[in-house]
């Protein structure tokens, strides 16, 4: 488990004991809201709290926390330094209440690193049936790319990711569950490629695409395949919104390559056709992961067996 000295050791000369958890978590609140005034709202305190907590918390640290242009506020170097330390700290002091509390009742917060496109089914029935299994957890999802989960399980500040990528083997890592995902190009029912008996990779030249944002590990699968033939398409509408990619596409907009899990109702109501590729593979696996020094909560161990009772 990631202790606390080796989160304090990086935070270089700023004092460990000055470090309050109220004024952490309000500064994260304004980091994230980008506002006092909202984060006021958010935690129930009048603004002038807020604007004391922070002051505060930069007197002690004698640094500056946040530039405050007007009504934009944006954190300075030393705010960006600190986010991810403040984030690790209030999450390892909920953990250790957990554990004097209730080390064999679910309880806290139990918080998931998650790409979009798995929650729309998959994670679904699970957090369906722990909802009804151990209501007094909070769960907490965080939406992003795996490159944000690995970072964030290093960093404690998620305690397990699903995501869809080429196989994790760092040995920071230990992999709850792993299987092929499968892949599929969609288009519209009216879209030209979609009358073709067969899609090959020139035939993707010049066309529209819908893509997820960089760093999505199926939009770099399909950027492969552009270089590997040379392939330019004449457009790219990027989101990383997966309902609205389904819509666009739908809407005849472009093609796109998305997990079958996340469109098999719209491919069953005919509302997107699946092209018949014949490229190469889209090759990705479906992973669970927690960073090995994990501490197994209570929480987490339950959701854990709950997982692979439900089968993704």
């Amino acid at each position: 488990m990631i202790i606390l000295k080796e989160i304090f050791d990086k935070i270089d000369t700023w004092s460990v004991e000055k470090l309050d958890n109220k004024q952490l978590k309000t500064f994260l609140t304004i980091a994230k809201l980008r506002s006092f005034t909202l984060a006021a709202q958010n935690l129930n305190y009048a603004q002038s709290t807020v604007t004391t907590q922070i002051k505060l918390l930069e007197k002690e640290l004698d640094v500056r926390l946040f530039e405050r242009l007007g009504h934009c506020i944006t954190l300075t170097p030393d705010g960006r330094r600190l986010l991810p330390f403040a984030k690790q700290i209030l999450k390892l002091s909920n953990d250790a209440k957990n554990i004097v509390n209730n080390q064999d009742i679910p309880s806290g917060t139990l918080s998931i690193g998650v790409i979009e496109s798995l929650c729309i089914k998959r994670l679904f029935k699970i957090l369906k049936e722990y909802r009804l299994r151990y209501p007094s957890v909070d769960i907490a999802l965080k939406f992003g790319n795996s490159a944000d989960f690995l970072r964030s399980l290093k960093e404690n500040t998620i305690d397990i990711a699903f995501f869809i990528e080429n196989k994790i083997s760092e040995e920071d890592f230990i992999t709850e569950a792993a299987f092929p995902e499968t892949m599929v190009l969609l288009a519209a029912p009216q879209h030209p490629l979609s009358k073709k008996e067969n899609v090959f990779p020139e035939d993707l030249t010049g066309q529209s695409l819908i893509l997820t944002e960089t760093g999505c590990s199926y939009r770099a699968l399909l950027e492969s395949v552009f270089t590997e033939y040379s392939i330019k398409p004449s457009s790219i509408i990027e989101t990383g919104n997966v309902q609205l990619i389904k819509q666009l596409t739908m809407s005849g907009l472009g093609i796109t390559l998305l997990p079958l899990v996340a469109a098999e109702e719209e491919c069953a109501t005919k509302r997107l056709v699946k092209l018949n590729w014949k490229g190469p593979e889209f090759e990705l696996l479906t992973q669970v992961l927690y960073h090995k020094n994990k501490w197994i909560s209570a929480s987490l161990k339950a959701f854990i067996e709950l997982m692979h009772e439900i089968k993704l």
